[in-house]
């Protein structure tokens, strides 16, 4: 009997998904040992000289912040999972109101991206200040620190929340085998344009490839994208 063509493409599926699968299962144990401790002084030297050369903007945007709304916190932090489903604390300028996560309930039938993460363009949660730090990843940078504590890379795949991880499927948690980083193949190939499963695609190609010129190569990327890139809310 001939298999219909639903079929087929879901049996092709499973197969593609488990050959990537041995590969990044494979890849993951025979890292060497030196990549992964250059790598580690990379994260190290990168995080403390932007956290040093940045310092001047890292203070007006804490004062924008403060002037915006000066009975609220400048920072935002969130449990996120890391490498080996290990959860942390990851910190950010707060770029939405202060009781954001208390309307995001109301909010999630309005997700404008499928899979396990939340995505809203035109979020109404997000302010004035927020929307320009957004946009230029300027919000991020807090999460050097998160480098410096060794829970976060420079490079490596974006940290989900952990209600997002009660949805992965075991495929999915394949990128939770490399420490997740502040920037990644996800971030320069489209962001937030991109579907989740896209995201997941992008996050084990660069687990199965990479190396310390690939991370080097995504970092001028990220570079490039925080200046000129309309793809991130």
């Amino acid at each position: 009997m001939a298999l219909s063509p639903l079929r087929k493409e879901s049996e092709m599926t499973i197969d593609s998904h488990l050959s990537i699968a041995q590969r990044v299962q494979a890849k993951t144990r025979s890292t060497k040992r030196t990549y992964l401790m250059i790598k580690r002084m990379m994260d190290l030297v990168g995080a403390a000289c932007g956290i040093l050369f940045l310092s001047p903007l890292l203070l007006v945007i804490t004062l924008l912040i403060k002037l915006e709304n000066p009975k609220a916190p400048v920072f935002f932090y969130q449990t996120r999972v890391g490498i080996n489903e290990k959860k942390f604390r990851m910190y950010k300028f707060r770029s939405m109101v202060p009781n954001a996560e208390d309307l995001l309930k109301d909010l999630l039938h309005k997700n404008e991206i499928e899979g396990a993460m939340f995505k809203m363009k035109h979020d109404p949660r997000i302010t004035p200040v927020g929307r320009f730090i957004r946009r230029t990843s300027i919000d991020e940078l807090p999460q050097l620190w998160n480098v410096v504590r060794g829970e976060m890379s420079l490079v490596g795949p974006r940290p989900p929340l952990p209600r997002e991880v009660a949805e992965y499927s075991s495929y999915d948690k394949l990128r939770l085998r490399v420490k997740p980083g502040c920037t990644g193949l996800w971030q320069v190939s489209g962001r937030n344009e991109l579907s989740f499963k896209e995201m997941v695609e992008l996050d084990l190609e660069y687990i199965e490839k990479r190396n310390l010129l690939f991370d080097l190569q995504i970092i001028a990327k990220t570079a490039k994208a925080m200046v000129g890139s309309d793809d991130a809310y």
